[in-house]
């Protein structure tokens, strides 16, 4: 596979831009290797710079649910575009956007537009702080809620990758006022709440995380955070960035059967450009200004453009939630048909699905927490990684990614997805 072009690019853009790259894990520091650069793609394919074509399971991390240049999509930012891409003022598709975010969602009250799911979860931590008036937070090693400082003390995702276990520009201050423990620990939250009565503020985790790989909520686990905040007047926090219109018409929160005050959004609301959110219950809501004293700004909140390309999306979601079924069968598919291949292997091997998220993991134990996924054999995973992305399978460069089907793939993909699994296998082991 020729990538002479990816090499002189990422060659090239070390010299301006630190790393060579803008977000961390796209570095291929976890995998090893050079960065494949990216011209364009459609349906389920990605084409490097080189011309070589991909079937992709990262949809962007996440927003490319339908698959890449989606037309209904594009059309729609097309036609927005003409109009200017920012006003700096109210519209009216940022009220359709909220009005059917509201009608999605079990117990959003009211929500406010952001520029990206960082900006959204450290807006509901700094809600959770205003309303209660404490100032610790519990949040879950692995768990990864972007790059505030309160959220990297034992974060997931590119932290893990890149073994940072202490970030340098995170004050004592605010590392203190993060308490962390092992997700899927109830006992362990319980301790900590014990040990800081009426200090903490709010509970934030990924409902299923997708940071460490795809890691479920055992049972119980959800519901009894849940009883905690209810009897402590603590804020529990759903991040679903990663999960959020993806697991379910509406989220986690639906799949899940659980409900929390605030919850923060991100990827798919977007359909690929830059946009979050965070809403939730009216008696937290009201504190964010104007109507409290709570404040958050954001000269590009409420973009047209990413409004339009997310209310175009979410609209066909909503209108169309057979595709969250679709989705679901086509990973459970591939999930079987990889099963199969490992088995056949004998190499141990745990994969963790739900909906359409889904990861593997080379262990001989369940993976459920940070502890577990970082144990496992990950080295195995970037010769995996290589020898797939040498047969046109481009899956997250990192063992610490969920991957995230989209409903472009097609029977012919993932059957050619199992059988380069079969032959990496083969030629790795």
């Amino acid at each position: 596979m020729n990538i002479s072009k990816s090499v002189e690019l990422f060659s090239r853009a070390q010299q301006s831009i630190p790393g060579g790259v803008n977000s961390p894990v796209r570095a291929f520091k976890s995998v090893g290797g050079t960065p494949l650069f990216i011209t364009k793609a459609k349906g389920t394919y990605l084409f490097d710079a080189d011309g070589n074509k991909y079937i992709d399971y990262i949809a962007s991390w996440g927003p490319m649910i339908l698959g890449h240049a989606y037309e209904p999509l594009v059309k729609a930012v097309q036609e927005q575009v003409l109009f200017s891409t920012s006003y700096g003022a109210p519209t009216e598709l940022e009220i359709k956007m909220a009005e059917l975010i509201k009608s999605m969602t079990s117990n959003v009250d009211l929500i406010r537009m952001v520029s990206s799911g960082t900006e959204a979860c450290m807006s509901a931590v700094r809600v959770a702080r205003g309303y209660t008036g404490k100032n610790k937070i519990i949040k879950f090693e692995g768990c990864y809620h972007g790059h505030a400082d309160a959220f990297l003390v034992k974060a997931g995702s590119g932290v893990a990758t890149f073994n940072i276990q202490t970030v340098p520009g995170v004050t004592a201050g605010v590392a203190n006022d993060t308490l962390t423990c092992a997700f899927n620990d109830l006992d362990a939250v319980k301790k900590l709440v014990a040990e800081n009565k009426n200090e903490i503020a709010a509970i934030i985790t990924e409902p299923v995380v997708g940071n460490m790989g795809c890691i479920l909520p055992e049972a119980g686990f959800l519901e009894g955070l849940r009883k905690i905040c209810d009897e402590e007047n603590i804020v529990f926090i759903f991040d679903e960035v990663m999960t959020g219109f993806r697991l379910a018409k509406g989220g986690a929160q639906e799949r899940l059967n659980i409900n929390a005050d605030l919850v923060t959004y991100g990827k798919v609301i977007g359909g690929g450009l830059p946009v979050g959110a965070f809403g939730g219950k009216k008696h937290l809501m009201e504190c964010v200004a104007p109507l409290g004293n709570v404040y958050q700004a954001g000269t590009l909140s409420g973009n047209p453009i990413a409004m339009i390309a997310g209310y175009t999306l979410l609209s066909i979601l909503n209108e169309q939630p057979n595709i969250f079924k679709e989705l679901e069968e086509k990973t459970i598919y591939l999930k079987e048909g990889l099963e199969t291949v490992l088995q056949i292997s004998g190499t141990p091997f745990v994969i963790n699905q739900l909906g359409s998220m889904i990861s593997l993991h080379f262990s001989d134990h369940p993976v459920t927490n940070f502890e577990t996924a970082a144990s496992a054999n990950n080295e195995l995973f970037k010769k995996y990684f290589h020898a797939m992305l040498k047969r046109g399978v481009y899956l997250p460069p990192s063992a610490f990614e969920s991957w995230f089907l989209n409903n472009a793939l097609t029977q012919e993909d993932l059957d050619y997805t199992i059988n380069a699994t079969a032959d990496s296998l083969k030629e790795i082991l």
